[in-house]
């Protein structure tokens, strides 16, 4: 039985050490000294990187874009699992969060491990939208033309605003 000696990977430069390591033995074969060696690399490099590299999963939208391009899917095909075009729309334009019935449909048709998909997405960035604003007495008022009061000032019963 041959003798498979490694140190710990405590540092940066063992890191780097071990790497350089793995990657001369990557054409060793299983079951041989170096394949047993590289085995043992692996897992320690597995280790300190996981302790000290860790990798942050995806947010949601990022997730469904990833298997959206793996699978040549388009928008149009996610219209099952979220709902209408225009609430994939705000799906994919982070406008509209993802439901419990939205991520149920898609963790099991597009095979997106819930745990990703129920983290909360960043918001979307840019541009604002402008919103009418309307009350039912005002709209009400103003589509018989007579516009009253407080109302008088709002151009036909609804005005701009910015969100």
């Amino acid at each position: 039985m041959s003798n498979v000696t490694v140190r710990p990977v405590r540092t940066e430069a063992d890191y780097d050490a071990a790497l350089r390591d793995i990657n001369a033995l990557m054409d060793a074969r299983p079951g041989t000294p170096d394949g047993d060696r590289l085995d043992v690399l692996v897992t320690l490099v597995q280790a300190y990187e996981a302790r000290h590299h860790p990798v942050a999963p995806p947010d949601p939208v990022d997730a469904i874009r990833f298997r959206m391009e793996q699978s040549g899917l388009t928008p149009r095909d996610l219209e099952p699992y979220i709902g209408s075009r225009a609430r994939v729309s705000e799906v994919l334009n982070r406008r509209r969060a993802l439901t419990l019935p939205m991520i149920r449909r898609l963790a099991d048709g597009l095979q997106i491990a819930a745990e990703v998909l129920v983290r909360e997405a960043p918001p979307a960035t840019g541009r604002k939208r402008r919103i009418r604003v309307t009350t039912k007495a005002v709209t009400t008022k103003a589509r018989r033309g007579r516009p009253t009061g407080k109302v008088a000032g709002v151009a036909r019963g609804s005005h701009w605003r910015h969100t």
